[in-house]
């Protein structure tokens, strides 16, 4: 992910010259927002999914094109785009904050002569970038769970959020200022585990097809490595995010909220809807994760190189 400038573009250090900080950060915001246009129904239906069922071992929706069909049946073809503008703010914010936050803890870590950090390294800046992303962008994503999640509701027990900005009001004004970081723990603990496995295995992936000899630095290779990367943090992150997914959906029966921490959420998800329901939403989990990190990286990659061939090279 860190640009590398063309030979002869180097600082007084000896360093490759890079893009401005304040660039790696609209880049990774940027990236991350092209991304979510394309891939917006998929993350309503992965959400639609999470909660499906909620407390029972009956499903709402049998499959993933069963949810799609259903919410393109009920609520038209606008409907599989609601939400659509607090999946905008945050990527702004949250993207924004963790692949900024990544490019440059990598480059500063990247070896005078190129060598790039190890692995463990890697993961590590991946954490950190991703739980510190997390934290600014849960505002939005609480209001993105919510806007996604109404439609599912009777009427009479929809929010009716106009867009995320009169969200982010409401619940600042029905709910209290801090309902706007409601399951900030398990969304940080999401997104450590995200970027563990999305940043690291890109970074790495990347450079083991380019280690192999049948691939050039391309969109071919950044594709492939998206779709590993994708495949790995699916795989991994998934209990996470329906703890994440049904604490910042949840509502107050009797004055008491309907789940008292995460680990309340796996218990109940194992006790009375099964193990296995912990991957509930697989497919459109992966088949918005997947697509979204080619997306991001590829936007990514493209705006760097253009920086790259316009500002910083010669």
């Amino acid at each position: 992910m860190a640009a590398t400038a063309s030979p002869g573009a180097s600082g007084m250090d000896g360093k490759p010259r890079t893009s401005p900080k304040s660039v790696k950060f609209l880049f990774g915001g940027l990236a991350g927002m092209g991304a979510t246009v394309f891939v917006q129904p998929l993350d309503l239906v992965k959400n639609r999914m999470q909660l499906s069922g909620e407390g029972a071992k009956t499903r709402e929706y049998k499959t993933s094109f069963h949810a799609l069909t259903s919410i393109l049946r009920a609520e038209g073809l606008r409907g599989i785009y609601t939400g659509l503008s607090a999946g905008l703010l945050r990527q702004a914010t949250y993207t924004t904050t963790r692949l900024g936050i990544y490019t440059v803890l990598f480059e500063r870590l990247t070896g005078t002569d190129g060598t790039p950090p190890g692995f463990l390294l890697k993961a590590v800046i991946g954490m950190t970038a991703g739980a510190t992303g997390a934290f600014v962008g849960t505002p939005a994503e609480v209001a993105l769970i919510r806007m996604t999640a109404d439609g599912r509701l009777p009427v009479d027990q929809r929010r009716g959020y106009k867009n995320v900005f009169n969200a982010l009001f409401r619940i600042v004004q029905e709910e209290g200022v801090l309902t706007l970081w409601r399951g900030c723990i398990p969304t940080m603990a999401r997104a450590v585990v995200v970027n563990a496995a999305q940043l690291a295995s890109y970074s790495q992936s990347k450079q083991f097809l380019l280690d192999s000899g049948y691939f050039s630095d391309n969109i071919l290779c950044h594709f492939c490595a998206s779709m590993i990367s994708g495949l790995v943090t699916t795989a991994a992150s998934m209990p996470v995010d329906i703890v994440k997914t049904r604490i910042q959906n949840m509502r107050m029966i009797d004055g008491k909220p309907e789940y008292k921490n995460g680990l309340d959420v796996l218990v109940k998800v194992v006790r009375y809807e099964g193990f296995f329901s912990l991957w509930k939403g697989f497919t459109p989990y992966y088949a918005r994760l997947g697509p979204h990190t080619v997306l991001t990286f590829i936007f990514l990659e493209q705006m760097n190189k253009a920086y790259k061939r316009l500002f910083l090279s010669g």
